[in-house]
């Protein structure tokens, strides 16, 4: 599940603010990154977050660490491994005092009501559903009154990506709670990418998340289960219930089988060595972008944009010499189009990856981007396509026990670097959704080696033994079948929902 040898929990933070070894075991962990914060005021230290178990291992070690709070928001929280793994942990911190607090899109939530009810009735551990219209609480009847009744609302979602810990260490990025984020799923997994923050930005961070905390779209878990009528679940549970939930929780956490002793020890231990991340460290300025609950003042239409929509069109504007993205679906509405001519007609270099129908999770934003596709290179652009197998796989798949048939992999970060000088890291992909209708947050980061380093991943990603271009009909390499699938998927109206 994880090599040990490798990076650890205490590696990440401790080579993060580039401590000794020797302090990085003192009873007082976040004290140093006070120091830490403290040394470089006004500032926000950053540092990537590449591989599943960099970014699994940073989140366990802070969760054990949190001395008075936790705020997590997340698109899609699993009932798989990781997702119970990370709920447990959560419970842990409640347990000895720390405050939770969970804010989850309710689309694409998988958890037993009883057991989320559960959950909620910790005294500290407060859970609210984004846009409750499709699950928890929401029978189905209901549900499809909500698509007939109120079609963008019910496609109007959450997609921040944020955990926060003591209003001061904070980590944001594409990865959602499930195994496939975190190298855990044995046929199917994604390259994603995060970023962990200290310091100025994770105000603003906490600042977004009380934001969408006190919002009316946020509701919390207990009053979606307490209706009698028609519109809504009644569940309850008793104090015994409770116990049992949590007592499931803690012994399925401590099965080796679910959560290897090799990885609790990684956690655990302290680094020998940790001088790479200890040069990655980018200390400067950061602006943490977001957009406001509900994204926009539309109500029927599905256009509108965003905060965040306009933040990442500013950089796009401003670009001198070149443009290096990663996106995973690639649908570009006429504003976005119109933003791209104008920097290629100014002599900006575009490159671009996305996934290939090869490596793609979702056929409907293919269809998208294959409608698209010939007109988009005509542009300009040069478009690579990831490949479900790439030569970089067994790199990037940090896992002490490889399955014996590596799983196909796909891309899912959600990268930009403009003129190797400013890097974004975030959740907001490319496409009319991320653009209109979802939330999105990420960290715009002003510090060259930080752009620098993270590009060279992006163009290691784009080379050839990892990526076909575009221009080269990619489309080739799948079943006819698949092809067939596509083409009907490009036949229906779905652009401004892709």
């Amino acid at each position: 599940m994880g090599r040990t040898g490798r990076f650890v929990g205490v590696a990440l933070l401790a080579a993060c603010i580039g401590l000794p070894a020797a302090r990085a075991a003192a009873p007082a962990p976040m004290a140093v990154v006070d120091s830490q914060i403290a040394a470089h005021p006004d500032a926000t230290g950053a540092t990537l977050l590449d591989t599943g178990e960099e970014a699994l291992l940073a989140r366990a070690w802070l969760a054990d660490h949190a001395e008075r709070s936790i705020e997590v928001q997340y698109f899609i929280w699993s009932s798989d491994n990781i997702g119970i793994l990370a709920t447990e942990a959560l419970l842990r911190a409640a347990e000895r005092g720390v405050k939770v607090r969970v804010i989850v899109d309710d689309l694409l939530i998988d958890a037993p009501d009883k057991s989320l009810l559960a959950l909620a009735k910790h005294p500290n551990v407060d859970i609210r559903i984004y846009n409750p219209k499709h699950q928890v609480g929401t029978p189905l009847h209901k549900r499809l009154i909500n698509v007939v009744t109120d079609f963008r609302g019910v496609n109007q979602r959450m997609h921040d990506k944020t955990f926060i810990v003591d209003g001061k260490v904070a980590i944001t990025g594409g990865r959602n709670m499930a195994d496939e984020y975190f190298d855990y799923d044995q046929a199917y997994t994604f390259r994603d990418r995060d970023v962990l923050l200290l310091g100025e930005a994770v105000r603003a961070m906490r600042a977004n998340f009380d934001a969408f905390w006190v919002s009316p779209l946020s509701v919390p878990v207990e009053s979606l289960y307490d209706g009698w009528g028609l519109m809504q679940k009644n569940v309850k549970v008793g104090a015994a219930e409770v116990k049992q939930v949590t007592r499931e929780l803690h012994a399925y956490a401590a099965k080796p089988e679910n959560f290897a002793p090799q990885v609790r020890a990684a956690i655990a231990a302290t680094p020998e060595s940790f001088d790479r991340l200890a040069r990655e460290m980018a200390w400067g300025r950061v602006e943490f972008i977001h957009d406001v609950p509900g994204k926009n003042g539309r109500r029927w239409r599905l256009d509108g944009g965003g905060q965040s929509s306009a933040a990442l069109a500013k950089l796009v504007a401003g670009a001198r010499e070149s443009i290096v993205i990663q996106s995973p679906y690639l649908v570009m509405s006429d504003n976005a189009k119109a933003l791209f001519k104008a920097a290629i007609a100014r002599g900006v270099k575009v490159r671009i990856l996305t996934n290939s129908l090869a490596s793609t999770d979702n056929l409907q934003a293919f269809s998208g981007y294959r409608s698209q596709r010939k007109a988009l290179l005509k542009m300009g652009l040069d478009i690579r396509e990831y490949k479900p197998d790439p030569a970089n796989r067994a790199e990037l798949l940090s896992r002490a026990n490889p399955p014996a048939q590596p799983p196909v992999f796909a891309l899912h970060a959600k990268s930009m670097v403009v003129d190797g000088k400013i890097a974004y890291i975030g959740t907001f992909n490319f496409d009319p959704r991320s653009e209109n209708l979802n939330t999105e947050v990420g960290a715009i980061i002003h510090h060259p080696g930080l752009a620098q380093r993270l590009q060279a991943r992006m163009e290691a990603d784009m080379r050839p033994e990892n990526s076909w271009s575009a221009r080269d009909e990619p489309d080739q390499y799948v079943p006819l079948t698949k092809r067939g699938q596509v083409r009907l998927w490009q036949l229906l109206p779905l652009k401004p929902l892709l």
